[in-house]
C-alpha cells in the first residue's frame, strides 16, 4: 500500500493540509509534490473557507527528499520534470482561492520553506529553523518559488537566506517580515486555528478579491482584480452585510 504525503480534512470550514512523512521531518518525495493540488481542490471542494498548511508532528516540512534525487533527479531532463511537480505545487497554493496560512514548527527548509512562502500568512514556533540551501547542493531554485520567496521577505533577505545557505532563527524571520506571529511550539496549532476560525467566518468573497488584489498589486495585472472586486458589489453576502450591520447581529455569509 503506498504511502500517503499529504492528508487532507475539513473541521468546520477550516481545511486542514497536512504534510505528512515524519521520519523524514515531513521532507516530501515527487509523489507528495504532485498531491499538493488534488487535495487542495479536495478541500475547496469540501467547502473550505481556509486552509492551513501543517507538517505531521515536530516538523513542518524539511523540503524535499533528497533520497530520491539520483533517480528523479539526475539530470537536466529528469531535473525539469521533477521542478514542474514542485512548481505546480507552488502555484496552487499561492493561488487558492481562499486564505492560507503555514503552521510551522521545526525545521522548514528548502521546498517546506517554499511552500510556507507561498501561503497567505504565516505563524510558527519560537524554535523553528528557517533555510533553502540549494547552494550546498549545487542546484538552481525555480523562479516561481523564488518570488514567493521575494515577494515575502524582500530580493536581499531573499539573496542572503540563498547566498550563504544558512539557518535562520524564527526572530530573524519575523524581523524580516515573513511571520506574522512566534509562539511556544505547543500553542502553534491553537493559534493557527483561531485565525482560520476567524477568517472563515468573515465573508468569502472579500477575501478572494482581497487576494487577487494583493496579488494584481505585485504583478500589475490591475484589471483582472477589478472584476473580482466589482462582483463583491452584486453578492448576497454585501446585502446579508448590510443588513446584519443595521440589526446589530453578526453577519452570516454564504459565500455568494
Amino acid at each position: 500500500m503506498s504511502q500517503i504525503y499529504i492528508k487532507a480534512r475539513l473541521q468546520g470550514h477550516v481545511g486542514i493540509l497536512e504534510l505528512s512523512n515524519p521520519g523524514k521531518y515531513n521532507a516530501l518525495p515527487q509523489a507528495g509534490w504532485l498531491s499538493v493540488r488534488p487535495k487542495l481542490n479536495q478541500l475547496i471542494g469540501d467547502g473550505a473557507r481556509a486552509i492551513i498548511v501543517k507538517g505531521d508532528g515536530d516538523h513542518f516540512c524539511a523540503g524535499a527528499d533528497i533520497s530520491e534525487f539520483d533517480t528523479v533527479r539526475k539530470n537536466a531532463e529528469t531535473a525539469r520534470i521533477y521542478e514542474a511537480s514542485n512548481v505546480e505545487a507552488f502555484t496552487h497554493l499561492r493561488n487558492c482561492q481562499v486564505p492560507t496560512i503555514a503552521s510551522i514548527k521545526g525545521y522548514c527548509l528548502g521546498g517546506g520553506f517554499g511552500l510556507a512562502a507561498a501561503c497567505d500568512l504565516r505563524v510558527a514556533s519560537l524554535d523553528a529553523k528557517f533555510a533553502v540551501p540549494a547552494a550546498k547542493l549545487g542546484l538552481g531554485y525555480p523562479v516561481e518559488a523564488m518570488a514567493d520567496i521575494v515577494g515575502a521577505i524582500g530580493s536581499q533577505n531573499a539573496k542572503r537566506m540563498l547566498y550563504t545557505a544558512d539557518s535562520f532563527t524564527t526572530d530573524t524571520m519575523l524581523s524580516m517580515g515573513f511571520l506574522i506571529e512566534a509562539v511556544p511550539a505547543e500553542k502553534v496549532e491553537e493559534h493557527s486555528h483561531l485565525l482560520a476560525d476567524k477568517i472563515s467566518n468573515l465573508a468569502p468573497l472579500t477575501h478572494r478579491a482581497t487576494k487577487t488584489t494583493v496579488a494584481a498589486i505585485a504583478s500589475g495585472d490591475w484589471q483582472h482584480a477589478k472584476f473580482h472586486s466589482d462582483a463583491t458589489f452584486e453578492s448576497a453576502d454585501y446585502a446579508e452585510g448590510r443588513k446584519a450591520f443595521k440589526e446589530r447581529r453578526k453577519a452570516e455569509f454564504q459565500g455568494r
